[in-house]
């Protein structure tokens, strides 16, 4: 076995501050450390009052290049569409990475030199569903919203505000065809409406899983006032994708635009069983349509590749009068690991036919991937909270996770965090760190979950300024069941030395008390669904001080992504652990809580990794 020794600084009495570790020596007055009220004078209100920040302090990447969202949370399947929402003559971002909801980028630059800031996370607090289309459906001038209604309906929403101030309405809760029945259109296809045959009706056209496409088109309005479509047909042109990539044929996204300004729009087709995303040239006319011709991969003669189910946008995003592409990863057939933290590529349109890749990843931010588990401690003994950023899986890598370092070059109360390179460990998946000094020599040990059934000890056998830590055991517990153990450190008995509450797969709360001492401790099971608590899946415990009373609760992230907090309501010495039903948190799915005074104001903010691999804040605002 290797062993590989990492170079980290902590200071113990700052984190065990921040609710991050509990360390009992001399410099941390107790278990907990020093609460707000001891450091402030003033005691906040609990449930915190919590307030989400995308870009609240600057993060640098390693080259010093400032991210602009940093703390968006991360991509793992983006659909992007731009469109100008606003009317103000640039091109607006839409995103959906989640079920139900589409985040929004505004553009406030102009339209040659685009400037992306994130509004919201949910447009106009519409449930989208699974997919959604921005298109004028009544020729009014402004956007009107299709959108996936469970399960593979289209719903209309209708814009009956302006241009420049859009309301949206639903109009129609699906829409149908001449005969008043309700279109199909399967949920894990993305359609597409456009006019491709210059009659002024507009034409939807449905991939199917069979790999062919059925078309509709505009046949008047229904008694709700949205419009009819005629069914065409349900093989049109008699494309089939099937045909092109063997026997497999999938999920699909499918969009047109005109990429040769030729007059004409061409059809594009990303597929879960194709790598590429493929083209189909319009070679007749607007006003005749022909696509017989072979699907091509995109871009022609040097087409992108990704692990497949591509989602393109196309857009002028540098005013140059030609269409530029933004394409989205959903992640296919060809191993999705691998598009994990790279996966919203932007190719610009050079013109005759030639594209350039400018970016892999064009909403810059944190984004390690996927199951994010950041965790703070001080890594260079400055008085400030660095960040370790662990992932799933490396998608550079596939035989390993990563831990990804960000040195905070700011101080305790106006932090700045820079990318400065990771923290290899022994070739596992998902790594959840936790820190505690286990041999009472003043320094901080750690403890590391992985996707095993173990937990695995590094000594620190350097110092508090220049820790070295060193493989001290592989497999220091082995839980009785489940797999993907979090651990934390704690004294959650007030006895001078650390337990260790341990999360797993099957969503149960593992507790080993510590019967050795604080020199030489040995974790022994007292229940392996500790006081009964179970959060579904993928329990992820933090032990802190929620509530300001003095003892030391429980917030327990969860693979759905809701947080529980279960109070504590015995002693500092015999902790009964109780469900508040009245608190609610509401995280990004592999939610991991983390609960950290980040700019020394007396309270306690919030920070949370997730599926999307990247890293979620809600600053406190009460101080």
């Amino acid at each position: 076995m290797t062993t590989r020794f990492l170079r980290i600084t902590f200071s113990a009495a700052l984190l065990a501050a921040c609710g991050t570790a509990n360390t009992p020596n001399a410099s941390s007055p107790s278990a907990a450390g020093p609460t707000p009220a001891q450091m402030t004078g003033r005691t906040p209100s609990f449930p915190p009052q919590l307030t989400r920040e995308v870009s609240p302090f600057p993060v640098l990447d390693e080259a010093g290049m400032p991210y602009d969202h940093p703390f968006l949370g991360g991509f793992n399947i983006p659909r992007p569409q731009m469109v100008d929402i606003d009317d103000d003559g640039d091109l607006d971002l839409f995103v959906q990475e989640a079920p139900s909801a589409v985040m929004w980028f505004e553009n406030i630059g102009d339209t040659q030199n685009a400037d992306f800031v994130w509004r919201t996370d949910q447009y106009g607090g519409i449930d989208i569903g699974e997919w959604y289309r921005f298109v004028d459906m009544d020729a009014d001038g402004d956007s009107d919203l299709l959108t996936e209604r469970p399960f593979s309906y289209v719903t209309y929403y209708r814009n009956e505000g302006s241009s420049t101030r859009p309301g949206f309405r639903v109009l129609a809760d699906t829409l149908r065809d001449s005969d008043g029945v309700p279109i199909f259109s399967d949920r894990q296809n993305i359609p597409n409406v456009s006019e491709i045959d210059c009659d002024a009706n507009r034409d939807l056209l449905i991939g199917r899983l069979v790999g062919s496409i059925t078309r509709y088109e505009e046949d008047g309005v229904g008694p709700d006032g949205a419009p009819r479509f005629r069914h065409v047909v349900d093989d049109f042109e008699g494309i089939s994708i099937v045909a092109q990539i063997g026997s497999k044929h999938g999920a699909n996204t499918l969009a047109l635009a005109d990429i040769d300004s030729d007059g004409d729009q061409d059809l594009f087709w990303g597929d879960f069983f194709e790598q590429g995303l493929l083209m189909i040239e319009n070679t007749g006319s607007c006003s005749q349509p022909v696509y017989q011709g072979q699907p091509t991969q995109f871009p022609v003669g040097d087409p992108l590749l990704t692990s497949g189910y591509n989602a393109p946008s196309f857009g002028d995003l540098d005013a140059d009068g030609d269409l530029d592409v933004l394409v989205g990863v959903l992640g296919g057939a060809y191993n999705p690991n691998a598009t994990t933290a790279t996966n919203l590529f932007y190719l610009e349109n050079l013109g005759e036919g030639e594209f350039a890749e400018r970016s892999r990843a064009f909403v810059r931010q944190i984004d390690v991937g996927s199951e994010s588990v950041p965790t703070f401690v001080d890594l260079d003994d400055d008085g400030d909270l660095d960040m370790l950023v662990p992932n799933k899986i490396d998608q550079d890598n596939l035989q390993t996770s990563l831990v990804y370092r960000f040195e905070n070059q700011g101080n305790a109360h106006e932090p700045m965090f820079r990318l400065t390179g990771t923290l290899e460990l022994e070739g596992l998946f998902h790594y959840a760190p936790s820190f505690g000094d286990l041999d009472a020599d003043g320094d901080l040990d750690m403890v590391l979950g992985s996707w095993k059934d173990e937990i695995a000890y590094y000594e620190n056998v350097g110092t508090r300024t220049q820790p070295d830590f060193v493989l001290a055991d592989s497999a220091l517990i082995e839980i009785t069941r489940g797999s993907n153990t979090t651990p934390e450190l704690v004294d959650i008995d007030a006895d001078g030395d650390l337990d260790m509450f341990i999360g797993e797969s099957s969503g149960a709360l593992n507790f080993y008390r510590n019967v050795g001492t604080p020199a030489t401790p040995s974790f022994e099971l007292v229940s392996d669904k500790f006081q009964g608590i179970d959060v579904g899946r993928r329990s992820f415990p933090v032990a802190v001080d929620l509530n300001y009373d003095g003892t030391l609760d429980l917030v327990i992230g969860s693979e759905a992504g809701d947080v529980k907090f279960y109070a504590n309501r015995g002693t500092a010495t015999e902790p009964l652990l109780e469900l508040d039903p009245t608190f609610t948190m509401a995280l990004r799915p592999y939610s991991t809580p983390r609960f950290v005074d980040i700019d020394s104001d007396g309270d306690l903010d919030v920070f949370s990794g997730g599926t999307g691999g990247g890293v979620v804040f809600y600053e406190n605002r009460e101080f």
